[in-house]
């Protein structure tokens, strides 16, 4: 297996990461909002088995490590079992997500839901693995906490009609009852659901490296068995939400089939994407001795992902375009608040 050898290396995937965490979500955009996000879903999660598979059998395979195929024969089965519950977590939060961005965008969703993860599963991860200044850490997801505040009052002071009704596809015209945004509260709420979830898949995660004496999985076998616990729970999770819908009416599974080469290709290029983030965080969190920056702070970097994705909602899909001034200005402290909080959580090992 491969990994980063100097501590810049391993902060140099971990904003890789970041990156991809936090621009997976531009190809639901681009899909079109006649594409319903539960079809979408489907793609997205063969996308990262596929990008799983293919990050194990080379960069997993190669160095002077341990192989991901040596690892699967020795490793514990709890330690496997661990990384598939990672995996069935992290799906049914990341679907609310992807539920929360249709409903509220992506300036919204991702700093009160990947907030809430940020604190739950960085606090979880560092009681776990005590690395990096305790006071840094705690003051740092307080910081963040009250960024979680600034973007929920920020969405409660938007409350901007859709311009024209859009009928989904599998969804007849005539049951498309409202043309304005769902209530404030209805985004905010699934955004929060899904930050406590998201928070609960990390500490899995780690549990599925080495625990005792028995053998614990390698980032790339966890990756592998994480992406399969996110495939085989998204066919359980979607069907519940396409007959139960968040928003919007009830969707036929046939409308699947309906959806362009174009529209499958989105939803499965986001899943490579972001598996591909969660590869390289995976790995930074793995790294011992010198270039290590630990669980809590490769996670907490990942999660920087929300100013990635608030970026890509103001600036490329204009999510507050029209709204008021202080709807503006509580984002931008939004934005400042989670860099500050951020930034001290990633500077806490060197202190």
């Amino acid at each position: 297996m491969l990994f980063p050898t100097t501590y810049d290396m391993t902060l140099l995937i971990s904003i890789i990461s970041m990156i991809c965490w936090g621009s997976w979500a531009n190809t639901l955009k681009m899909a079109g909002p006649k594409w319903r996000f539960e079809l979408y879903y489907f793609d997205y999660s063969f996308g990262v088995l596929l990008a799983a598979l293919a990050a194990a059998f080379t960069f997993g395979s190669m160095g002077p490590e341990l192989s991901f195929q040596d690892n699967l024969l020795i490793a514990g089965k709890r330690q496997m079992a661990y990384a598939v519950a990672a995996g069935a977590v992290f799906n049914l939060a990341n679907i609310l997500l992807v539920g929360a961005i249709s409903i509220a965008g992506m300036s919204v969703a991702f700093p009160i839901g990947i907030g809430l993860a940020l604190i739950t599963g960085t606090v979880g991860s560092y009681l776990q693995q005590k690395t990096g200044n305790p006071a840094l850490i705690f003051g740092g997801t307080g910081v963040v906490l009250l960024a979680i505040l600034f973007a929920a009052l920020a969405y409660a002071a938007m409350n901007r009609p859709v311009a024209e009704p859009v009928t989904p596809v599998g969804v007849r015209p005539g049951n498309v009852k409202s043309a304005r945004r769902p209530g404030a509260a209805k985004g905010i709420i699934i955004s929060v659901v899904s930050g406590l979830l998201m928070g609960a898949f990390y500490p899995l995660v780690t549990l599925a490296r080495a625990q005792g004496l028995e053998v614990g999985l390698g980032p790339y076998a966890i990756a592998v068995f994480f992406a399969a616990g996110v495939f085989l729970t998204t066919i359980v999770y979607n069907i519940y939400f396409m007959n139960l819908p968040l928003h919007g009416e009830p969707v036929e599974f046939g409308a699947y089939l309906k959806g362009t080469a174009g529209q499958h290709l989105l939803g499965v290029i986001g899943g490579i994407i972001w598996c591909a983030g969660s590869v390289c965080n995976f790995v930074a969190g793995a790294v011992s001795g010198p270039a290590q920056v630990g669980p809590a702070v490769s996670y907490a970097l990942g999660q920087g992902a929300t100013m990635v994705s608030v970026l890509w909602g103001l600036l490329v899909w204009r999510e507050f375009a029209g709204a008021g001034t202080r709807a503006v200005i509580l984002i931008i402290l939004m934005f400042l608040a989670f860099g500050t909080g951020l930034g001290m959580i990633a500077v806490s090992p060197l202190y």
